[in-house]
C-alpha cells in the first residue's frame, strides 16, 4: 500500500513538473517566433516551421497555427509585394530596414524636430523615444509646460500662454539632448 502512494505521489509531481517545463517551453516558443517574425519575412507557415527548427523548436502545422492566432499574426503585403507574416502593431517587434548595433543606438538622441503653433508644440523623435521623452519633460516639472501626450514618435506639447519659443526650448535643452 505504502508502495502504491509512493508511486502516485512520484507520478503526481511527474505530471506538475511536465506541466511547468511544457509552459516554460511554450512561452519560450512564443517569443522565438515573436523575434522570427519580426527579423525575417517569411510567408508560409513550412518557412515559420523550419526557422523554428533551425532555432531548436519542434512542434507540428497545427501546434504553429495555434501560436500564430494566439500572438494575433497577419499576413501584409512586404515592401516587394509579397505576403508575408507580421506582428500586431507593438514597438518591441517593428521589423527595421537596417538594424543598428546597440551602441549605435546609444550614441544617436531621439530628438528629431520641434515646431510650434500658438501654446502648442510638436516634438518628433526617432520610432520609440516619444514615451521616455515625454516622461523625462513631465518629471522636470518645467513651469512653461503644461503637460506633454506622447505616441511612438511624436511628442504633444503644451506651454503657458505668454511663454515664447525661445522660452521653451531653453527650459527644455536641459532634458532634450540637441534641441538647440
Amino acid at each position: 500500500m505504502i508502495i502504491l502512494w509512493y508511486a502516485y505521489l512520484f507520478v503526481t509531481l511527474q505530471r506538475r513538473l511536465n506541466k511547468n517545463t511544457d509552459m516554460k517551453v511554450k512561452n519560450d516558443r512564443l517569443e522565438a517566433l515573436r523575434m522570427i517574425i519580426s527579423s525575417q519575412e517569411l510567408g508560409s507557415q513550412d518557412e515559420l516551421l523550419n526557422a523554428l527548427k533551425e532555432e531548436g523548436f519542434k512542434l507540428t502545422q497545427a501546434t504553429l497555427s495555434r501560436d500564430l492566432k494566439q500572438l494575433k499574426v497577419a499576413k501584409a503585403a512586404s515592401m516587394r509585394g509579397n505576403y508575408v507574416y507580421v506582428l500586431p502593431n507593438d514597438t518591441m517587434y517593428k521589423r527595421v530596414s537596417s538594424p543598428h548595433s546597440i551602441r549605435e543606438m546609444l550614441q544617436v538622441p531621439g530628438f528629431i524636430s520641434i515646431n510650434f503653433s500658438g501654446n502648442m508644440g510638436v516634438i518628433k523623435t526617432r520610432p520609440g523615444y516619444a514615451s521616455s521623452i515625454a516622461y523625462n519633460i513631465d518629471n522636470h516639472h518645467i513651469d512653461d509646460i503644461l503637460g506633454t501626450i506622447a505616441g511612438d514618435d511624436t511628442i504633444f506639447i503644451v506651454f503657458r500662454q505668454g511663454s515664447t519659443k525661445e522660452d521653451i526650448i531653453d527650459a527644455l535643452s536641459e532634458v532634450v539632448p540637441n534641441i538647440k
